[in-house]
């Protein structure tokens, strides 16, 4: 029973967060959005204490189950190691605690979330391990699959399916980081099962100080046990010493398999009970007043299942060359990527030490950017953190996608009419680069798009209304939406770009 409930309600999680990730209609947020919230670091850096008490007593009651059930990396691993142990049964074995590594990522982890070295949060925690590897590895091949039924539906005048821009030339670094991660997660997984979850994984290693004294256990009745190893050899976390009949509750994720496999009745999960004579076991039979049968199950052990269902259900509702140009405000690179002196943050962010404070680089908001706006980064300070890429597209003043999905704060909530009015950097134009002053042609792309009226055409010499008309920005008026730069036809240089602000304003 402990299995089977821990088992469902882990898929219902897992499935959940992965369509979070791999979802671009909008659709999944209005219904799972709050999966994401209830991951532990996310709720920590939104600073959502209700949610943060919820899984420590959580933890504290049950044990680690945040670890086996709402924890979308750990799922991950545990059906790679199933699919482990339908190759080789009774693989695991017994081994001590790797103290001074659990002990010093958890305290590298926690000097980087202090100083805002994000690029090393990022590596470390769970679910933005697992988001990258949703978005970069899961959703380009889901994408891709989408792709090929609306090719098929076209053909039969169907528009059930839609195509969709598989992201991938871009985001290398990111693209590689997550293949890395996957290539490194699925052997350690696929022969030592829970390793990771017990060595690298920091929320795992906070969890285990509260683990150890969570009221209900698995617990050995010495008398029963035959000393069959079959706890051991299937303890994924390797914390389980038959010899010795005693559980390292710090690494236990209660994960049912001992309980499950167990012949003899010999391991029980309920609440901590010792016998008179020091041996940790199950309670007796003339303490509770029911008579225990020879060699079975306790007739309470159902009541004690049906306990940890009813808790267990209650979580689930919880670029080419560089190319220097005279702007007097950055360096322009080739149209893939200018460089700006300032990186641009999404609306919501408030300001860019903000966003550093409080972005894990889960890539939630990339996977459900509907414009593509929104890339990871390459720089190596803020790798993996979300920035306007506005050579792929702009920033639409009526979608809020971004600020609705983020479970972190790290882009806080904003309503379309706000949205509209936040300034997170404004257009600047580069002289060397316009259209009508290299080729003598009249444009005005710019100003004919610009969605706030932040850019007007004037003439080069003010003297003579006959010469070439080029844009003048207005920056108190513009919000940096990047439409001008997505929309500048010069090429392979763009004429105007969106330089980012520390802080944001309101215009």
């Amino acid at each position: 029973m402990l299995k089977r409930i821990r088992t469902i309600l882990a898929l219902v999680f897992f499935i959940g967060i992965t369509w979070l990730f791999l979802d671009f209609t909008g659709m999944a947020h209005r219904w799972l959005g709050w999966m994401a919230k209830v991951q532990f670091l996310p709720a920590i850096l939104a600073l959502n204490v209700v949610v943060v008490v919820a899984l420590i007593a959580l933890t504290l009651i049950f044990g680690r189950i945040y670890c086996s059930v709402i924890c979308p990396l750990g799922v991950f691993q545990d059906a790679v190691a199933w699919l482990g142990k339908r190759s080789k049964k009774n693989r695991y074995s017994y081994s001590k605690a790797l103290s001074w590594l659990r002990y010093g990522v958890l305290g590298v982890f926690v000097v980087a979330l202090v100083a805002g070295v994000g690029s090393i949060v990022q590596l470390l925690a769970p679910y933005s391990a697992y988001g990258r590897i949703a978005t970069m590895v899961f959703q380009p091949i889901w994408k891709l699959a989408n792709n090929g039924l609306a090719a098929i539906a076209e053909r039969m005048d169907s528009y059930a399916f839609y195509s969709v821009e598989v992201m991938l030339p871009s985001v290398g670094a990111v693209l590689a980081i997550a293949g890395l991660t996957v290539l490194f997660l699925i052997p350690m997984a696929w022969n030592n099962g829970r390793m990771y979850c017990n060595t690298i994984c920091p929320v795992g290693t906070f969890l285990s100080f509260f683990s150890r004294f969570s009221l209900m256990k698995i617990q050995f009745d010495a008398e029963k046990c035959r000393n069959c190893s079959l706890c051991t050899k299937n303890c994924k976390a390797s914390c389980i010493d038959f010899k010795t009949h005693t559980v390292d509750y710090s690494r236990c994720v209660t994960c049912g398999n001992c309980v499950n496999l167990c012949k003899f009745g010999a391991l029980k999960y309920g609440f901590k009970e010792f016998r008179s004579s020091g041996v940790q076991g199950v309670q007796e039979s003339g303490s509770s007043g029911v008579q225990e049968p020879k060699g079975g199950a306790s007739p309470d052990a159902s009541r004690r299942s049906f306990l940890l269902a009813t808790a267990m259900v209650s979580t689930a509702a919880l670029a080419q060359e560089a190319k220097k140009v005279d702007g007097g405000f950055a360096k322009i690179e080739d149209k893939v990527a200018p460089t700006r002196q300032t990186p641009l943050t999404p609306p919501g962010s408030i300001s860019a030490k903000n966003f550093q404070q409080h972005c894990t680089g889960c890539q939630l908001c990339v996977s459900e950017c509907p414009n593509g706006v929104l890339r990871p980064s390459t720089d190596l300070m803020h790798l993996m953190m979300p920035t306007m890429s506005y050579e792929v597209g702009y920033c639409r003043p009526e979608c809020n996608r971004c600020s609705e999905v983020c479970p972190t704060g790290a882009i806080k909530f904003l309503k379309h009419e706000d949205k509209a009015s936040t300034q997170i950097g404004h257009a600047v134009w580069i002289k060397k680069n316009c259209i009508p002053l290299t080729d003598g042609v009249a444009c005005g792309n710019c100003a004919r798009h610009c969605p706030v009226g932040a850019i007007e055409m004037v003439p080069v010499d003010p003297e003579n209304e006959e010469s070439a008309y080029v844009p003048a920005v207005n920056e108190a008026r513009c919000i940096g939406c990047g439409a001008c730069e997505n929309l500048c036809p010069a090429r392979p240089f763009s004429a105007i770009y969106v330089e980012g602000h520390e802080v944001h304003a309101e215009v």
